[in-house]
C-alpha cells in the first residue's frame, strides 16, 4: 500500500526561506568584498582567490552532501522515517571526517594551492594567512550544512532560515566591526564565531522539531550502509562538482594571469552576479526536496508537472533580474571600487550575465530534479566534458591566445552553461529519468518489506 504523503507539497513554502537563506549568505560575501576593497583592491583579489579555494575544498563534503538530502527526502516520501533518521545520523559523522580533511588541506596546503591559482606575488602572504585562519570554518560549515539540509528535507525550511538569519546577521555585524581593524583575518574570526552559534541552534532544533537528538557517537561513528546509499547519489553529484570546480579554478588562473585590475573586476562582477543567480538556485534546491518526496511516493507525473512550472518561473525571473542588474551596474559597482577602469570592465561583464543566466537556470533547476529522481550519473557524464573543454579550454583559448581577455573568459562561461542546460532539458523531456525513479520506488518497497 502506498504510504500517505502530505497533500501536494508546494514549492513556495520552501522557496522563499531558501531564497532568503542564500541572499543573506551572498550579502555577507558582498559586504566582505566591499570591506576588503576599502583596504585595497589587492585585499579584494586575495579574498576572491581564497573564497574560490574554500569552495573547491568543500567539494569533498559534497560527496556526502549531494546524496544526503536526496536519500532522506526519498525515504520520507516513501514513509520510511527510521531510515531517514539513520541517514541523518550517518551524515553528521561523515561531515566531521570530511570537514577535518578539508580544514587540514586548507591549513597545510595554503601556499601551494594559492600558487597553483597564479596568485600575484604581492597578494600571496595576505591570502595564505587568510586561508589558514578560515580553515576551522570548513569543519563548522560541514556540520551546519548537514544539519540544515536534514531540516529542509523534513520541510522545516523556516526553522533552517531562522538559524541562517542569526548566523549571517551575526557574521555581518562582526565582520563590519572587525575588518576595518584586522582586515581579512577579522572576517575569518566573524565566520567562526557565527558558525559556532549556528551549530548550537541546529542541535537544539534537531531535538525539538525532529525529535532527533544527536548522540556522542553520531558525531564521529562511520556508518557504512547509510554512507553507501548517500554515495550512490553523492558520488556522481560530487564528480560533477569536482569537474566544475577544476574547470572554474582553471579559469581563475587565466583571470589571475591577466593582472590585478582584471582579477579585481572579475571579483566585483562575480559578487553582483551571485545575486542574479539566487532565484534559479533557490528554485533548484527547493525543487530537489519536493521531487525527492514525490519520487519516494511514486508520484512521477506530478514531479514532471512541478519541474516544468518551476523552470518557467526560474527562466522568467533570471532574465528580468539580470537585465536590471546590467542596467544598474555602474551604480552598483561604486560600492566596490573607485577605479574607473576596473568599474568599466566589471560593468561590461554584467551585460554578459544577461546571456549567461537563462542557460544557468536550466542547469540549476533540471540537474537538481534529475538527481532527486535518482538519475545522478547522466549530469556528470555529459557535463564534465563541457566543463573541461568548453569552460576551462574555452576560457584559456579566448582569454589567452586569442587575446579577448576577461570578456573571453566570461563568454566561455556562457557557452558552457547553455550547452549543459540544453542537454539536461533534453534528458528530462524525453523521460529518460523515469527508469531511475522507478528504481527508487523498488528500493523503498524493499526497505518497507524488511522493516515489516
Amino acid at each position: 500500500m502506498r504510504p500517505p504523503l502530505s497533500p501536494s507539497p508546494r514549492l513556495w513554502p520552501l522557496l522563499w526561506p531558501l531564497f532568503l537563506e542564500l541572499a543573506l549568505g551572498m550579502v555577507v560575501g558582498a559586504v566582505a568584498t566591499a570591506l576588503a576593497s576599502r583596504v585595497s583592491d589587492g585585499a579584494a583579489g586575495a579574498f576572491a582567490l581564497t573564497q574560490q579555494l574554500q569552495a573547491t575544498l568543500f567539494i569533498f563534503f559534497r560527496i556526502i552532501g549531494a546524496g544526503m538530502g536526496v536519500v532522506i527526502t526519498q525515504a520520507l516520501g516513501g514513509g520510511q522515517r527510521e531510515a531517514a533518521d539513520a541517514m541523518a545520523r550517518a551524515a553528521l559523522a561523515a561531515s566531521t571526517w570530511v570537514g577535518l580533511t578539508c580544514a587540514a588541506l586548507a591549513w597545510a596546503g595554503a601556499q601551494p594551492l594559492l600558487r597553483a591559482l597564479n596568485a600575484p606575488a604581492e597578494l600571496l602572504p595576505l591570502a595564505v594567512a587568510f586561508l589558514q585562519w578560515m580553515a576551522p570554518g570548513l569543519v563548522l560549515d560541514a556540520w551546519n550544512a548537514s544539519m540544515g539540509s536534514v531540516m529542509r528535507s523534513h520541510l522545516r525550511a523556516r526553522d533552517s532560515l531562522m538559524v541562517l538569519i542569526v548566523m549571517n546577521t551575526g557574521q555581518l555585524v562582526l565582520a563590519t566591526l572587525w575588518m576595518p581593524t584586522f582586515g581579512l583575518v577579522g572576517f575569518a574570526w566573524a565566520l567562526i564565531a557565527s558558525r559556532v552559534v549556528a551549530l548550537a541552534l541546529h542541535t537544539l532544533l534537531w531535538t525539538q522539531r525532529l525529535n532527533l537528538r544527536p548522540r556522542w557517537a553520531d558525531w564521529w561513528q562511520w556508518r557504512p550502509v547509510e554512507v553507501r546509499a548517500m554515495l550512490h547519489i553523492g558520488l556522481p553529484g560530487a564528480a560533477e562538482n569536482i569537474a566544475y570546480r577544476i574547470a572554474y579554478t582553471a579559469t581563475m588562473a587565466v583571470v589571475a594571469s591577466l593582472g590585478l585590475p582584471a582579477l579585481a573586476a572579475h571579483a566585483y562582477a562575480s559578487q553582483i552576479m551571485f545575486f542574479v543567480l539566487l532565484a534559479g538556485l533557490a528554485i533548484g534546491l527547493s525543487l530537489e526536496i519536493l521531487i525527492g518526496h514525490l519520487i519516494g511516493a511514486g508520484r512521477l507525473h506530478e514531479a514532471n508537472r512541478l519541474l516544468r512550472r518551476a523552470l518557467a518561473l526560474g527562466l522568467l525571473t533570471s532574465v528580468l533580474v539580470a537585465l536590471g542588474v546590467a542596467l544598474a551596474g555602474p551604480w552598483l559597482l561604486r560600492a566596490f571600487t573607485q577605479d574607473a577602469g576596473i568599474a568599466a570592465q566589471a560593468a561590461g561583464l554584467l551585460w554578459l550575465v544577461v546571456l549567461l543566466e537563462p542557460g544557468r537556470t536550466f542547469n540549476l533547476v533540471v540537474i537538481n530534479a534529475l538527481r532527486a529522481a535518482g538519475d545522478a550519473r547522466y549530469p556528470v557524464a555529459v557535463g564534465a566534458g563541457s566543463m573541461l573543454v568548453v569552460l576551462a579550454g574555452g576560457a584559456w583559448l579566448l582569454g589567452g591566445p586569442l587575446g579577448w581577455g576577461l570578456t573571453g573568459v566570461w563568454l566561455a562561461y556562457v557557452a558552457d552553461e547553455w550547452l549543459r542546460g540544453v542537454l539536461m532539458w533534453r534528458r528530462w523531456v524525453r523521460l529518460d529519468w523515469v527508469p531511475a525513479a522507478r528504481g527508487v520506488r523498488r528500493r523503498l518497497r524493499g526497505l518497507q518489506r524488511t522493516a515489516g
